[in-house]
Parts: structure tokens; C-alpha cells; sequence
């Protein structure tokens, strides 16, 4: 089989850095293109450093290229945004779905995205909502398989101290015993896990739109 092209969106990312990390030790994949605003700290003979302004619809179609499979990881806080939901939105869900729109005409066939459990477009909680309408729309293009990965609390060393999510991680897995049945999509997952799940699930050849939780995502990497 041909050595595979990945684009990366969201490399700088805790699960993002985690997958560029990965492909790039990944025989499967001959190149790993990474998209971003700013280069990242990688260097690799695999590796394409790409900077594109994502607010130009232009500059980010003619720099995408063509390839395989497209990873996405991409999102941002409310802290960052300041609380602007709609600049919020405009990260989170206009550069995955404009993503999804240049791969198809590009010809890649493979669309990964992290979503969040308990994603859902009717949800009354801003950040559910949205990440279900980023899964509807990335629903409407014809790729031949569409992977939603929906992790719950991801656990891992990030550069910037967020206290809120750290004490949030230490109750998580102090009381992960308690996520069981229903419960169990909102068990806490390493984001290099997270990570590891997507680019196993990237190999397989089933076609269709498929959600993964936290149950699917560790049967894939166990």
C-alpha cells in the first residue's frame, strides 16, 4: 500500500501534539502536514510545517494540499476567546467544517475529529450544542469514512496551567470506579490515547460515519 498523507489541524493541541508525535513514528504515513497559525516544535523528514491563516478562506484552500486522511483536533476556551461565542465558534466549528468542504474537493478520503461526550445540537449547554453541530455538518460531506471521536475529561500535561481542569482531572480519576453502564462515555481518557485511537481507527477500511466513546476508543488501542 501506498505510504499515506495526513494533514493535522490542532497540532499545538494536548491531543493534536500527541497525534504529529505518533504519525510521524508511523511507517503508514509517508507525510504528515501540519496546518497551523504558527510552527510547531517539531522537526521531522516527514513533516511539513504549513502556517495558513485559517480567517482567509483563500490562503487555507490553496495551502492544504492534497493527501489521505485529515485529523482534527482543533478548539479553543472560553478563556482565550474571552467569551465571545461567536469567535468561539468561528475556531471550533468554521475551520473543521471548512476543512471537511476543501478535503472533498482535494480528494482525501478519511475526516477524524475529536468531539466531546455528549455531544448534541439541541443540547442547552453552549459547548455540546456546538460540537453537535459541527458533527451535523461534517456529516453532509461525502467522504468515505467519517470518524467522531467523543472524549470526556482528557487527561495529560498541557503547557498552560489550567487549575480549574486539573482539580477537575484528580476528582475524575479518584472516582473514574463510578462510570460504569450509561456512565461510562464520561470515563477520564489520556489524551494520548485519545490520540493513539484515532490514527488506529484511520487504518481501518470500514466506510461510514462512526462515533467512538470512550469504550470504542480503548477497544481500538488495547
Amino acid at each position: 500500500m501506498n505510504e499515506q498523507t495526513a494533514v493535522v489541524l490542532g497540532a499545538s493541541g494536548l491531543i493534536g501534539n500527541y497525534l504529529v508525535e505518533q504519525l510521524l513514528q508511523d511507517d503508514y504515513f509517508g507525510t504528515v502536514r501540519v496546518l497551523a497559525r504558527r510552527k510547531i516544535a517539531f522537526n521531522h523528514p516527514k513533516l511539513q510545517q504549513v502556517q495558513v491563516d485559517f480567517n482567509d478562506i483563500n490562503d487555507y484552500t490553496n495551502k492544504f494540499g492534497k493527501g489521505d486522511i485529515i485529523f482534527c483536533s482543533i478548539g479553543t476556551t472560553q478563556k482565550k476567546v474571552k467569551g465571545d461565542k461567536a469567535a468561539y465558534e468561528k475556531i471550533d466549528h468554521d475551520i473543521p467544517v471548512n476543512a471537511a468542504h476543501i478535503g472533498i474537493t482535494n480528494g482525501y478520503k478519511k475526516f477524524l475529529i475529536v468531539s466531546a461526550a455528549g455531544a448534541n445540537s439541541s443540547s442547552s449547554n453552549f459547548y455540546l450544542r456546538l460540537k453537535g453541530k459541527i458533527e451535523n455538518d461534517i456529516k453532509q460531506f461525502a467522504f468515505e469514512t467519517i470518524s467522531f471521536f467523543r472524549p470526556s475529561m482528557l487527561l495529560g500535561k498541557r503547557d498552560e496551567w489550567r487549575p480549574a481542569e486539573k482539580m477537575g482531572q484528580v476528582f475524575m480519576q479518584l472516582f473514574s470506579f463510578m462510570f460504569i453502564g450509561s456512565l461510562n462515555k464520561y470515563h477520564p481518557i489520556k489524551a494520548e490515547d485519545v490520540a493513539k485511537a484515532m490514527i488506529t481507527e484511520s487504518k481501518q477500511t470500514k466506510a461510514g460515519i462512526h462515533i467512538l466513546e470512550y469504550k470504542e476508543m480503548m477497544k481500538l488501542i488495547r
